[in-house]
């Protein structure tokens, strides 16, 4: 309520200057640093944040004892040795008595509080500290376990509310692990000719996991199977980190090209914490799901409790253990060969794929070996990037976004997360504004060209090959009923200079050979049509908003005529009727059915496309009431097969095209 401080000021120009110090750094230690040093998250994308919550690795991201630890420990050393002559760090080296080292550590700790905000992680460690100071500033035999106690036991006094934090628990409880648990496991691995540092580490990241884990089940609904590696590949790179980013904080007022070159060392320890964080949330099992419920904690506390003596007597038998652990990582790794003999998942020889991501759209055309084109990205990074993980794509030429609806694209950082991806093709209507700038941010921090879709435009991709039906280009609107001369010169639609026909862009994408139509589809030969002189008067659609510009496509495959209407509504599926591009859309062997099967459909649409398979994608008891029975009955009574990701799951599509060939759907559930 009142105006701040000096103190706070001080530390609100320190604050700023290590975010000006580490502006130029690579994406990932941009972001980290700040975080890892101040706990300032204000950078961090939801994608990383992501890959630390699956890894448990974001109490990196909350500021907590183990920074205060390193700053300590320079001052005094380690803390075995604060009260013996041979004690180190920087104190004993300026001569400083045990007194004045410890009344100039209080003071390092209270500018610590200050500068990181009192979070009730931050409170725990500084009055844990304050009582260990006490202890060495009054000559007095120091017990950790007793000053955290004392710690907690004050806090609470001071804020009951602190009672009801997690953050404040977690905080409490891994430290606790630290002092009672990890000493013995310790002991007992060394005992097994285990190196005494990995030993140590090994012990404490075990053990803070498994006095955590119950409480994080609570949060997340999760148990990660990855956080112990991830912890101890992670630790090597906190100390120097948060060293250099320390001396980053305080350098910053005086000498900011001092303290950017500091922050340049910093961001190598930071990058390698995020590329841990990365590469562990990306693996297929990182983690299993598990009851986010108080009774779900129990379970998974006794199941602790139960499993810690099998492990000592597992230790005694080297063989189970080396077993033991090929198992893990082979549940954690799913090998895909491995993965598709024990679940079915994915078919081989799919050609298409409907991801299960909630009440949104993701869905995937295989373009060869790990290659696949993505038509939209659902509204969940996590669901489409387990998607694609389990079709075990990897490699992906083209990301299609229909439109800018957030249930179509909020999911494109997982689409991108650890794939390797060419271009994202985008229609050319921009709404919602703030979705069009998300896909536009997030492409431009990885240095994705994007791309607008053209009615008329036609690529290929491996054995797959699509032709864009809608929407018309935006502003100078090719009027219904008419096309754009192929022959006209002017600029491709994708970056770079016009494709010569036959050639292939820089995006790897190719237009079909101008010289080979493909058989029964209505691609016409030629390059890709390009924008030209003003069309013929006459009437021009324009959409009434994003769903009536969504990208449509007519995409052929092994055989397969498949019709992809994104979230058309009856307008726009009306003005396609009355397109040239009709004449193609009979009979096709699968339809993506617009909308999430919602009941604004146009019925002579339906009836002229008479699929085969009809595929709708839409999230369980969602509140739309999606698909409507109206627009399931209507396919059925056209012949169609209705399949639907909130019964049915995931849906892969194998076979061959018309209508005697052999059509199969198959489902993940």
């Amino acid at each position: 309520m009142a105006e701040p401080s000096g103190p706070q000021r001080l530390a609100g120009r320190l604050r700023a200057g290590l975010r000006e110090a580490t502006e130029n750094l690579p994406g990932d230690a941009r972001a980290l640093l700040p975080g890892l040093v101040v706990g300032d998250t204000s950078r961090i994308t939801p994608e990383l944040d992501h890959a630390f919550d699956e890894t448990d690795l974001a109490h990196i991201l909350a500021v907590s004892g183990s920074n205060l630890t390193v700053l300590l420990a320079l001052l005094i050393g380690p803390p075995g040795l604060a009260q013996r002559a041979e004690r180190r760090g920087l104190a004993p080296r300026l001569g400083l008595s045990l007194r004045m080292t410890a009344v100039l550590a209080g003071a390092l700790t209270l500018g610590f509080v200050v500068v990181c905000r009192p979070d009730p992680s931050v409170l725990r460690a500084a009055v844990c500290g304050a009582v260990a100071l006490l202890a060495l500033a009054t000559g007095r035999r120091r017990s950790l376990i007793p000053a955290l106690a004392t710690a907690v036991l004050l806090l609470v006094l001071y804020d009951p509310w602190l009672a009801r934090s997690y953050g404040f628990l977690l905080s409490v409880l891994a430290t606790g692990a630290l002092l009672v648990l990890a000493p013995g496991w310790s002991e007992a691995l060394r005992r097994r000719r285990v190196p005494p540092r990995l030993a140590e580490a090994l012990a404490a990241a075990a053990a803070a996991q498994a006095v955590c884990a119950p409480v994080v089940a609570v949060l997340s609904a999760r148990v990660s199977l990855v956080a112990v590696p991830c912890n101890l590949l992670a630790e090597v790179a906190v100390a120097p980190a948060t060293v250099l980013g320390f001396t980053a904080l305080a350098t910053a007022p005086l000498l900011m090209p001092v303290a950017k070159a500091l922050a340049w060392c910093a961001s190598w320890p930071a990058g390698w914490i995020a590329k841990v964080a990365r590469a562990g949330a990306a693996l297929p099992g990182a983690g299993v799901d598990w009851p986010g419920s108080w009774p779900g904690a129990l379970a998974l506390a006794a199941v602790t409790v139960a499993l810690v003596p099998v492990g000592r007597r597992l230790l005694r038998r080297p063989v189970w253990c080396a077993l033991l652990g090929i198992l893990l990582v082979l549940v954690v790794t799913r090998p895909a060969p491995l993965t598709r003999m024990v679940t079915g998942w994915p078919p081989p020889g799919w050609r298409f794929a409907m991801c299960d991501v909630g009440q949104g759209d993701a869905t995937v055309l295989a373009a060869g070996e790990a290659t696949g084109v993505v038509v939209d990205a659902g509204p969940d990074p996590a669901l489409v990037d387990d998607c694609l993980r389990r079709l075990g794509i990897t490699r992906v030429p083209l990301v299609i976004l229909t439109h800018f609806h957030a249930d179509h694209v909020a999911g494109l950082p997982g689409v991108l997360r650890g794939r390797s991806v060419a271009a994202i093709e985008t229609t050319g209507l921009a709404e919602p504004a703030d979705q069009a700038r998300f896909v536009r941010r997030e492409a431009a921090e990885r240095h994705i060209p994007v791309v607008t879709a053209v009615a008329g435009e036609e690529r290929r991709v491996g054995p797959l090959t699509w032709r864009v039906l809608w929407p018309p280009p935006q502003g100078a609107e090719a009027p219904l009923g008419t096309r754009t001369p192929a022959s006209t010169p002017g600029p491709a639609s994708v970056p770079g200079p016009a494709p010569v026909p036959g050639s292939a862009p820089a995006s790897g994408l190719a237009p079909a050979p101008a010289s080979v139509p493909v058989p029964g589809s209505v691609f016409a030969p030629g390059p890709f049509p390009v924008p030209g002189p003003a069309p013929v008067p006459g009437p021009v659609f324009q959409p009434e908003g994003p769903n009536d510009a969504s990208i449509t496509l007519l995409v052929r495959t092994g055989g397969l005529r498949l019709l992809l209407l994104g979230d058309l509504e009856p307008p726009a599926q009306q003005a396609l009727l009355r397109s040239p591009a009709a004449a193609g859309l009979a009979r096709v062997d699968a339809l993506k059915v617009a909308h999430h099967g919602s009941a604004y459909q146009d019925p002579r649409l339906m009836r002229l496309a008479a699929p085969r398979v009809a595929l709708v994608s839409a999230g369980a008891d969602n509140p739309y009431g999606h698909p409507a029975p109206t627009t399931m009955a209507a396919l059925r009574s056209g012949g169609a097969t209705v399949l639907r990701t909130d019964r049915d799951g995931a849906l892969a599509l194998t076979g061959s095209g018309g209508r005697d060939g052999e059509l199969r759907v198959t489902s993940a559930r």
